[in-house]
């Protein structure tokens, strides 16, 4: 798959669930400093991505990027599996 420049937002997480037919849950963890006491706390957030060939499975380390609405939720598609799980 060919890269290409956009504005587009992209995100690296672990996939935690695939049971949905080509829908995966892909959990994102940032650090985010805290602004009083400098101390780093991981922020965790749960994506909704689209996955047309049901390739993922869990705990694979994935890329996702910004796409159009596909769903009520699904507002992610997934540009390639980084890492598959043992």
């Amino acid at each position: 798959m060919e890269e290409h420049k956009s504005n587009r937002r992209q995100l690296t997480g672990v996939v935690v669930s695939d049971k949905a037919d080509k829908t995966i849950v892909v959990m994102v963890e940032t650090l985010v400093k805290h602004p009083l006491y400098k101390k780093y706390i991981r922020r965790r957030k749960k994506f909704m991505a689209h996955d047309p060939q049901n390739d993922c499975g869990v705990g694979d380390t994935v890329s996702i990027i910004e796409h159009r609405p596909l769903s009520a939720r699904k507002r992610w598609h997934l540009v390639k599996i980084m890492e598959k799980a043992v």
